[in-house]
């Protein structure tokens, strides 16, 4: 049956006419999980298992066009900020005071192809949407379609973020949730557990992160690998290096003189978006808050929750998965 299977998600042919999809996903690997939906691992990636039939829909039905940009990461990596940004240098000529940002969530402005466009697919029409599309996903590059990948010329824009930071933003995140009863809440000795064993929700980290990185090696021009930590420090440097990526570089006016972008890192700012009222009150979800995308959005916080020997483990794990590799986060190996 692993063969069938997976011969049916490699999408070729299904010889057994007779298996229905349900069938097939209900016997992939299961694990518990964070989540009280459980994970399921489909091409040695740990999805939530409520997200599988979206992802294979994804899979059999989106087809890339050549300005599509996605915007990739594994979760807790600074999306929420990437996004924003990407929506803002895309709309730069959008007036300051009326710039959607101000009333709209980042995450209803970028859709995420799994979370909302292949989870509600008679409310996101794809065909609506005016180019450059401009989407989000937390999919692992191998789990991309080949429309993506290789048949278009779409532009793929992945934000990594050290592993000890991304450990303490997810954590937050799971326990905010719980209190809607989405998740089980975990202490962090646990979720350290599950973040090292690679069952957590598009974990192995570390596969994620090096699938988008050593496609950014091979194709520069497709994927650009960004790190939350060198945003942090050039915010002007990156998104000048965004906006060439995507074939949209800011002219020497905009960079000088009409305060363009200026107005879009402060637009983008964690501070303003936090305080936005739109996302101090509004609803991603039912049982998702706006406010849970926005915590402290820092670097090093880890120091404050992980004990030495986590980041010791984490740092070892860090250090032998990336060897080789030519990525690193040296900042972490203290």
């Amino acid at each position: 049956m692993a063969k069938e299977t997976t011969k049916y998600f490699s999408n070729e042919e299904n010889n057994n006419g007779d298996e229905s999809l349900e069938s097939i996903i209900s016997q992939l690997p299961k694990a518990n999980s964070w989540s009280k939906y459980g994970i399921t691992l489909y091409q040695n990636c740990w999805f939530p298992s409520n997200m599988i039939p979206n992802i294979i829909s994804f899979q059999k039905q989106f087809k890339a066009e050549d300005e599509d940009i996605i915007v990739a990461s594994f979760p807790k990596s600074g999306t929420t900020w990437l996004i924003s940004l990407l929506f803002s240098i895309l709309n730069r000529n959008q007036h300051y005071d009326q710039h959607p940002l101000l009333s709209t969530n980042p995450h209803d402005l970028v859709p995420s192809l799994e979370f909302s466009i292949y989870s509600n697919p008679n409310f996101y029409d794809l065909s609506t949407m005016s180019n450059p599309r401009l989407v989000s996903t937390h999919m692992p590059y191998a789990s991309l379609s080949d429309s993506i990948k290789s048949s278009s010329k779409s532009r793929i824009v992945y934000i990594s973020r050290n592993p000890l930071d991304v450990i303490v933003s997810y954590w937050y995140y799971v326990n905010d949730l719980s209190d809607h009863s989405h998740t089980n809440k975990c202490t962090i000795e646990d979720f350290v557990d599950m973040f090292c064993s690679g069952e957590n929700s598009f974990g192995p980290y570390w596969d994620h992160i090096l699938g988008f990185w050593k496609a950014s090696l091979d194709n520069p021009k497709k994927v650009l690998f960004l790190k939350y930590e060198e945003m942090k420090k050039d915010s002007i440097g990156q998104a000048k290096r965004i906006a060439k990526f995507i074939g949209l570089p800011f002219t020497q006016e905009e960079e000088n003189n009409n305060g363009v972008m200026d107005q879009i890192l402060e637009m983008c700012s964690f501070n303003k978006l936090k305080d936005l009222n739109v996302n101090k009150q509004g609803k991603f979800k039912p049982h998702l808050d706006n406010k849970f995308f926005f915590r402290k959005g820092e670097t090093g916080d880890w120091i404050n929750h992980l004990s030495p020997s986590m980041v010791e483990r984490v740092n070892k794990i860090t250090q032998e998965k990336l060897n080789g590799s030519g990525l690193s986060f040296i900042e972490n190996m203290a």
